[in-house]
């Protein structure tokens, strides 16, 4: 149907790498070097180059990006790890895959990144790393958050899932602190044809330590230093990678493009993302918040716009997450913002009409027989 707008078109993008992506995927075809070949070197020494840092080693996601960065800083059992509770669950799973204890606090309310004036309080005897998480694309605010680290001897470990080629005071997200994770599912702004991630750190000793946990913990063959996995980045999905990286600053400049465009024309009863001074997002996802937001999110696909809850269930209340011990109310913005927070379509390739035909089925969506919805902003309702 001619007015439908998908939520994301992975289908578009490819139809602009087809000839490079065929190619490249035909060298490693030709070479026959699958596993660790040169173009998951090639790749790992671009995306280093691209987050301007200096080590990047590529693995199968980027929850083993997580999981093995807390590994190289000796991170386990009896240890604390505090995050976000306004996240994607492997943020949790990686902390928990290690043996350690997730220690979440509340999202702030204008960014939805980890609320900062809380972590220091969140801080105990056993707390050993904090991961901040660039949510959607947005930076997380890593001054302050790199000071409470310092003055407690804490690992920093960025989730930069959602945010590849963000910048935080003109640099770039994953060099910010002392590694970082990013992942390549095929979604995201630079997104693999499978799974596929990268920890990326100025950290020597950690990256090699990195590059040993992803290879069986082997330094050289048959020679194993750590019990380590089978977490390797694969030579296909390096190739794929490596073309799409020299496009992923175009790509993210239609992001934000499209970003300002909803800004300017949601002049509705919602909230659009507030970005501080000191970020450049990338827009993995363009959130708003609605009052009524599963009632608007039906009426939206009725008018055939595809959109997104990123994330319905906060970690805290996932089944798996009950033995933290939180309760209802223990995240009050998390817990609020999680029943508004809608998805809009967003990929670099959206066209103008697509865009306008979203922002037309919203207005009308908005427009309940009980009146136009209000809804109460954080500390600001403008736009980007």
């Amino acid at each position: 149907m001619d007015g439908q707008v998908p939520f994301v078109d992975l289908g578009a993008q490819y139809a602009t790498v087809r000839v490079q992506v065929e190619e490249a995927i035909a060298g490693v075809l030709g070479s026959s070097g699958f596993i660790l070949g040169q173009e998951v070197t090639q790749f790992e020494q671009a995306f280093a180059a691209y987050s301007e840092a200096e080590h990047a080693i590529g693995v199968d996601s980027g929850t083993s990006a997580l999981e093995l960065a807390l590994r190289a800083y000796d991170i386990g059992a009896g240890d604390e790890v505090i995050t976000v509770a306004n996240t994607f669950i492997a943020t949790a799973l990686a902390i928990s895959y290690v043996g350690a204890q997730p220690v979440l606090v509340d999202a702030d309310p204008d960014t939805y990144t980890i609320d900062v004036g809380q972590i220091e309080g969140a801080v105990t005897p056993r707390t050993k790393a904090i991961i901040p998480v660039h949510l959607y694309g947005q930076p997380a605010d890593m001054d302050p958050i790199l000071d409470i680290a310092r003055r407690h001897d804490l690992v920093v470990i960025e989730d930069a899932c959602q945010a590849h080629g963000a910048r935080y005071k003109g640099r770039r997200v994953g060099g910010l602190g002392d590694a970082a994770a990013f992942s390549f599912y095929p979604a995201k702004n630079l997104g693999a044809y499978g799974d596929g991630g990268m920890v990326v750190t100025n950290d020597a000793k950690a990256a090699e330590a990195v590059r040993m946990y992803r290879n069986y913990g082997q330094k050289e063959k048959y020679v194993h230093m750590l019990r380590g996995f089978n977490r390797r980045l694969d030579s296909l999905q390096a190739a794929v990678l490596n073309v799409k990286l020299g496009h992923l600053d175009e790509w993210n400049a239609a992001r934000r493009a499209h970003a300002r465009a909803y800004d300017q024309m949601l002049d509705l009863p919602l909230v659009t993302p507030q970005v501080p001074d000191y970020a450049e997002p990338v827009y993995h996802l363009y959130v708003v918040r609605v009052k009524n937001r599963d009632a608007v999110q039906q009426r939206l696909t009725e008018r055939g716009i595809s959109s997104g809850i990123h994330y319905p269930v906060a970690i805290h209340e996932q089944p798996a997450y009950r033995d933290l011990g939180y309760s209802a109310g223990s995240f009050p913005v998390t817990e609020q913002y999680e029943r508004q927070i809608l998805s809009l379509p967003m990929y670099a390739e959206l066209s103008e009409a697509q865009i306008d035909r979203v922002v037309a089925a919203l207005s009308e969506a908005l427009e309940v027989e009980e009146g136009p919805l209000s809804i109460e902003a954080g500390r600001g309702a403008g736009g980007a």
